[in-house]
């Protein structure tokens, strides 16, 4: 937040604030989840609307969570576990970052230097057998890259190709955890963050774009030595996904059937606006 504030770009871990829509005072905040209550706090002490006030303390109600949003839970319990379900790929060696400034000019980092000319890279992609099969990272290959890739991929292909090997994949876990603050622990919230920070380091390392100056060493995946090095770091980001992926299914699952077995919330008397409206605008 310092360095943001000063105006300084950072490569690596902008892409946490921006690409996905948590902002940092929002990741600063806590929650218990729902139905906990916190003895002898007030509203204030907690900086969620959604809480209220009961008199041993301040609980989050199942009721605030919008009806409207329980189809999304139906779908992200079935995404979690079709992910979890599936095998493994090891094979795509972090290439969606090459194929991102494949034959382009206009590179998403521009300043920052590349580890490679161009042509190198250029000529490198040309070699490979492209195998994304993450959509958020496909979509941002570039038009020559798109028909190098073994699968045209789509939005609507997430539960079909999104596997639990893919750094993207295991990074996205983040974004699972905060779609549901303030009902998502902050713990898992926190847990979750750490894993995509650590996802997006492996993710830009493996990339062609020299970060040493920031003090991230590159895995060259161009080498038999650096794609060996890739798949021993994707290994251990997978394990450590792996848990975090069964908390938030198991949660979402609570959390979706404990919604389910309540009514609706009445309106807000305050004049203040309705979770459902304030929450998820």
């Amino acid at each position: 937040m310092q360095r943001s504030s000063r105006g300084q770009r950072h490569p690596v871990y902008d892409f946490l604030f921006e690409y996905y829509s948590y902002r940092p005072s929002h990741l600063l905040r806590w929650s218990p989840g729902w139905g906990i209550v916190l003895q002898g706090a007030r509203i204030e002490d907690v900086g969620w609307r959604e809480f209220i006030e009961i008199t041993e303390g301040v609980v989050l109600p199942v009721e605030a969570f919008p009806a409207h949003r329980v189809d999304y839970l139906r779908w992200a319990v079935e995404y979690l576990e079709a992910v979890e379900a599936r095998e493994p790929a090891w094979s795509c060696f972090g290439l969606h970052e090459w194929a991102m400034v494949y034959q382009e000019s206009c590179i998403r980092h521009p300043y920052v230097p590349l580890r490679l000319q161009s042509e190198r890279i250029d000529a490198f992609v040309r070699q490979q057998s492209l195998r994304c099969t993450h959509y958020d990272a496909y979509r941002f290959f570039t038009p020559s890259a798109r028909p190098l890739n073994r699968w045209e991929l789509t939005r609507s292909d997430a539960i079909r190709f999104d596997q639990p090997a893919c750094v993207h994949v295991n990074m996205d876990l983040y974004r699972f955890a905060y779609k549901i603050a303030p009902f998502c622990p902050g713990s898992l919230v926190a847990a979750t963050f750490d894993l995509a920070r650590r996802a997006r380091e492996l993710d830009m390392r493996a990339s062609p774009y020299d970060l040493r100056v920031y003090g991230l060493e590159p895995i060259c995946i161009e080498t038999t030595e650096g794609r060996a090095e890739y798949i021993e770091a994707q290994r251990q980001l997978f394990v450590q996904a792996q848990p975090l992926r069964r908390q938030l299914r198991a949660l979402y699952q609570r959390l979706l059937n404990d919604r389910l077995s309540v009514p609706d919330p009445p309106p807000r008397q305050d004049g203040a606006a309705h979770p459902e409206r304030s929450m998820w605008r």
